[in-house]
């Protein structure tokens, strides 16, 4: 899954945030929804515009995001 083609960052949309295509919808809210316990039927049927490879590529964008996050140790004094 190429998230890149169904995921966009656009400063003018949401303050810049991830969207999937298209839409208004943040992958931040599609995740959040998927933590919360929604299945994907759930959210394909709550957001018809939506495809079950919208889903995909939000997950994709977030793991995406994870695997390039990297954490620091602080010495402490």
């Amino acid at each position: 899954m190429d998230w890149q083609e169904r995921i966009t960052v656009d400063p003018t949309i949401l303050v810049g945030k991830p969207v999937i295509r298209g839409t208004r919808l943040a992958v931040e809210f599609i995740v959040e929804l998927l933590g919360q316990g929604w299945s994907e039927s759930e959210i394909l049927r709550n957001y018809p515009g939506l495809t079950r490879e919208d889903i995909q590529a939000c997950l994709a964008y977030a793991s995406s995001v994870l695997s390039a996050e990297k954490v620091y140790p602080l010495a402490i004094a």
